[in-house]
């Protein structure tokens, strides 16, 4: 019960944090309707559930969601002289893409999940919550940056190698432009 109580905390907390650019519109529709702000969250969040299962359009309000908030978080992060929360954000991406990636190998074998564009929208929501220790860090320094480190040098190489290849053949077909 204890901690039930203290997400409900948390929640309201974040409802009426006013650097956040969500809070104004709860704000209006609790003056507007005499409902507690967390009561409309928690009812928005509910119909965003049920939509994403049955609604149509599902993978775009979901693809909206992973990427409308943490676009705008992005370039706000950008804007500030701090460096932790680009790192933040660039982490994010990272994560990201590495899942936009890996999903295309396995999208005709869970997209017939009658609930698989709910369960990617709340991956997304875990990667971007905003607390210290979120899905993208996880992700990110258990499973992406070892793999990273471990095959960086042989991806350097290669990258270096097909740099040069692409400076000879460009420089072979210039030649041989000049040449005609």
């Amino acid at each position: 019960m204890a901690r039930i109580t203290a997400v409900k905390e948390s929640l309201e907390k974040a409802l009426k944090d006013e650097s956040k650019p969500w809070t104004g519109y709860f704000s209006m529709a609790e003056e507007k309707t005499g409902v507690n702000r967390l009561y409309i969250f928690l009812v928005a969040v509910g119909f965003l559930a049920f939509y994403l299962v049955v609604g149509i359009g599902q993978q775009l309000v979901c693809n909206i969601i992973g990427f409308i908030y943490p676009a705008y978080c992005s370039m706000k992060a950008l804007e500030t002289p701090q460096k932790d929360d680009d790192t933040k954000w660039l982490t994010y991406w990272v994560v990201f893409a590495t899942f936009t990636i890996a999903e295309f190998f396995v999208d005709y074998i869970v997209y017939w999940l009658p609930v698989y564009w709910l369960l990617k929208c709340l991956f997304y929501v875990w990667l971007m919550v905003p607390i210290d220790y979120n899905g993208s860090l996880i992700l990110y320094h258990r499973v992406i940056r070892p793999k990273f480190l471990q095959y960086q040098p042989n991806l350097d190489t290669f990258i270096t190698n097909a740099r040069q290849t692409a400076i000879k053949v460009t420089t072979n077909v210039l030649a041989n432009e000049k040449k005609e």
